[in-house]
Formats: structure tokens, C-alpha cells, sequence
């Protein structure tokens, strides 16, 4: 349950149209709820203004949808990260509205649309090989109540391509820059922005590469000042840090 889930059931109990017995019963798994093989944390969303995001990788199917069918049974709106489609076609049964991106994985349940930031929020991917990075990390800001743009394929091997979006950069409030390889992208675009950039390194690049540690290196040694680092290939976390930093 959301903070304005809340206030409206509190207001429905001041004016008389629920009874108070109706809203101990739907506050009974508040602040968490036990499934058993989860332990659902419904206070989130009153706690910090996100709802908890379901992480897919070592949850069976059948969990997956039983975690979502909770929260979205106390909130409007939910995420699940580097999900299956097998999983996207059964919560789509009983959720008709769930959309699913393959590229990423990424499965929501998205009804509450309001916009939460201060300003517009860029996403941007240095390579085509990025996108399932950057993707995880439009869907994030998404649904966490952002003005999302994202821009393709402007790494710096063709630096002139970024340049042609500087209009673009110059009106973010904060932007978050996926990139491999040598992870470059994030100085470039920092030097040339005044807003915080969060830089994603991915797994994107040859064996000296190390699954994405040369970029997460090359971004912690960033020149820029304003640039700060998540993991490697977190496009989720990226795209939470920056919804934050769009709210204040």
C-alpha cells in the first residue's frame, strides 16, 4: 500500500463510507505479509514513496506471479526485473494490462502514471548492445514517475552523435549513461551537463573487458566531477538513484 492508498482509506474511515473493521482487515498485512517463500514488504512505498520491485532471477514462475498478484492487491503499480515471458503470460492472465520488454526482461504493471519528478530524466545507451541495460533502466524511472527519454547509440568511438543531442542533455535534470567497453561515455557526458550523471557500466566487450570491470573501473576514475557509479549492468539501480535525485 502506497501513501496515497493509505490517506484515501483513512479519509473513507473519517467520512463513514468504511466501516473500521473493513480497514484493520485491509491493513492485516501491513507492515509485511509471509507467502511462505517471501516476506512482502507492503510499508515500502509509505517508507520511502517507491513500492518494493520483485527481482526474478532464483524465483520460480509460479512466485514471480504470486509476489506481483500481493503487491498489486495494495498498490497500483509493479516491477519485476529480469523476469520470463513465461511469467509475463500468467500475470498477464489475471493483470491484462502488464506489459512485458523482452530486451530486458523487465515485467510492470503500470495504472498509476502520475509524475512524480521536478524535471525530465535521460537515458542513455552508448552501443545497441546496451539497450537491455538502458531498457531495465527507462522501465525503472518509468514507472517510478518520471518524464523518460532515452537516446541510442551515442557512444564515443562517433562522439559527433552525441553531440547532436545536446539540446536534449542541456534540459535534464539528471541523466544515466549505460555503457561497456571502455566505459568512456559517462566523462564525455558529464563534462558537458550540470546535472548529476549516474553511470551503469555493462558486460559489453572483449576478454580484457572482464564482464564489465574495465567500465566500472574507467567510470570510478571518471574525470567528471559530477559523475557517480552502480554496479555492472544494474540498469535497475541506476534508473532508482536517478528517480531519487528527480524527486528532491
Amino acid at each position: 500500500m502506497d501513501r496515497d492508498h493509505l490517506k484515501s482509506l483513512l479519509e473513507q474511515v473519517q467520512a463513514g463510507g468504511i466501516e473500521v473493521e473493513e480497514a484493520i482487515e485491509r491493513l492485516r498485512h501491513m507492515p509485511f505479509e509471509n507467502l511462505g517463500f517471501a516476506t512482502l514488504d507492503h510499508h515500502r512505498a509509505i517508507r520511502t514513496g517507491l513500492p518494493e520491485v520483485i527481482f526474478g532471477p532464483g524465483k520460480t514462475t509460479a512466485e514471480v506471479v504470486a509476489i506481483a498478484s500481493s503487491l498489486l492487491a495494495r498498490s497500483s503499480n509493479v516491477l519485476a526485473t529480469r523476469t520470463t515471458a513465461e511469467a509475463y503470460a500468467l500475470v498477464k492472465e489475471q493483470f491484462p494490462e502488464a506489459e512485458y520488454f523482452p530486451r530486458s526482461g523487465a515485467l510492470r504493471v503500470f495504472r498509476d502514471r502520475t509524475i512524480h519528478g521536478k524535471g525530465r530524466l535521460v537515458v542513455i545507451s552508448a552501443g545497441t548492445t546496451d539497450l537491455p541495460v538502458a531498457e531495465e533502466a527507462v522501465v525503472t524511472a518509468e514507472i517510478m514517475g518520471n518524464d523518460v527519454e532515452l537516446v541510442q547509440d551515442v557512444g564515443v568511438a562517433g562522439i559527433h552523435r552525441l553531440f547532436g543531442h545536446f539540446d536534449t542533455l542541456k534540459q535534464a535534470r539528471v541523466i544515466v549513461v549505460c555503457a561497456g567497453m571502455e566505459g568512456a561515455l559517462p566523462s564525455a557526458v558529464g563534462g558537458m551537463v550540470s546535472c548529476p550523471v549516474i553511470a551503469v557500466p555493462t558486460s559489453v566487450g572483449y576478454g580484457a573487458h572482464f564482464h564489465g570491470l574495465a567500465s566500472l573501473l574507467s567510470m570510478l576514475n571518471s574525470c567528471a566531477s559530477n559523475v557517480a557509479v552502480v554496479n555492472i549492468d544494474n540498469g535497475f539501480g541506476g534508473g532508482y538513484v536517478a528517480s531519487l535525485i528527480n524527486r528532491l
